[in-house]
Parts: structure tokens; sequence; C-alpha cells
């Protein structure tokens, strides 16, 4: 990465735009002459992209206040310290962070909020399979704990208010269903906190950023 500017290709993947780096805030210094080049994607590095107001079909996500949202949390790239292949989902539970592993020793971060002490899972499993606006049905033992659930015992319809928002990743071990999802949430508020019943929520732009980039049957490793 040069001193001067760099080359950025759009989120169309036609044309180029040049963005002066002081403007990105990105530090070009490699770090004892080893550090990776970072990839520049307007998608990941601008926020008022990220987080645009979104409508897909009859749903519409508002645009998120990301300037409440701790820096930290935000999507960004950054250099992978997960030593994991390209294409991993990482989930740091304490850091609050999830990381998907991209090719040369970059990483694209998210921030997430995870559950409450008692209701996390960590362990190494993959993505079975995602859905786009899934249907949320919240477990039995969960409706026991909060009888006025029960009126979604055969599930919840899909939208913006739906708990696991605009996408869904269903995390198996062994072809076993753990009951553990990484999904959406329009309470974007709660990313960076511990306070759901054990899955990993991101903000909805971002679970949608990560769905359209995670390959098939892709790894995750939480802990």
């Amino acid at each position: 990465m040069g001193a001067g500017s760099l080359a950025v290709l759009s989120v169309a993947g036609c044309t180029q735009t040049t963005l002066e780096l002081p403007s990105m805030n990105i530090d070009a210094m490699p770090t004892n002459g080893i550090r990776p080049q970072i990839s520049i994607d307007k998608s990941v590095t601008v926020p008022d992209v990220m987080y645009a107001a979104v409508q897909e079909g009859q749903y519409s996500l508002p645009a998120v206040p990301y300037q409440k949202i701790p820096v930290q949390f935000r999507r960004q790239v950054v250099v992978d310290p997960t030593g994991e292949q390209p294409g991993t989902i990482v989930v740091r539970l304490q850091e609050r962070f999830l990381y998907l592993v991209q090719p040369g020793g970059d990483a694209i971060r998210y921030g997430v909020g995870v559950g409450k002490d008692g209701f996390l899972w960590s362990g190494r499993a993959n993505i079975q399979y995602k859905k786009e606006w899934p249907r949320w049905t919240p477990p039995r033992e969960m409706i026991q704990r909060k009888p006025e659930l029960a009126k979604y015992e055969k599930g919840m319809e899909p939208g913006p208010q739906n708990p696991l928002g605009a996408r869904a990743l269903y995390i198996f071990k062994d072809n076993v269903d753990t009951g553990y999802r990484i999904h959406g949430s329009p309470e974007w508020w709660s990313i960076g906190q511990s306070m759901s019943s054990g899955c990993v929520r991101l903000i909805n732009q971002d679970i949608i950023d990560l769905y359209n980039r995670v390959p098939g049957k892709a790894t995750v490793v939480v802990g």
C-alpha cells in the first residue's frame, strides 16, 4: 500500500474510485515489514453506505444511526487475528467480535451481541444452511420461562421486528442442530452486549453483508 491513494472497487464492481488514505483513517504502515495488504471495499469502510436504509420486497429496514454505535463494533476490515482458513467464521465471545477470514491475511470484522452467562455455546461447527427473512420459533424452554411467547409456538412471521432479523445462519455440529444461530437483530443498540438467550446477533445490515459473503457449509469457531 502506497502513501498516496488507492484504487477502490465500487459496490457494483464495475467502476473505480480513488480514496485518500488519511480520509479513511486506515493505517497503511507495515508492522515489522510483514503486515499483509488490507483490501479497501466501500461496502465495509463507509458507514453511510454500510448502514443505509434497505428495501427488500415488502420488508424495509431503517438506516442505522451508526454514530451511536462504538466505532469498534462497526463493520471494518482488519488484519486477521485468527489464523483460520479463508471463509471461516470466528466469533470471539469476550471481545464481542465476529471475523470472516479473507484471502491474503485480512478479515472483515463485525460487532456482535452474545448470550448471557448460562446461555453461551462454544465450539467448532459449521453453517448447515442459511435463510433470508427467517421465521422465528421460540424453544419450548424459552416459552416456559416466558409464557407470553406461547403465541409464537408455531413461529413468528418474518419481518424487520422478528428477533432473527433479516438473515439467519444455522449452526450444526456433526450434522446435529446446536440450536444456535448467527442472525440479525432490530436492536442495533444491543450490539457489544451480553443479553440474549445464546445466539450471536448482528446489526441487520451487517448480517445481510455477512450472509452474502459466507460460502456454503462454512466452518464456525466460537470461543
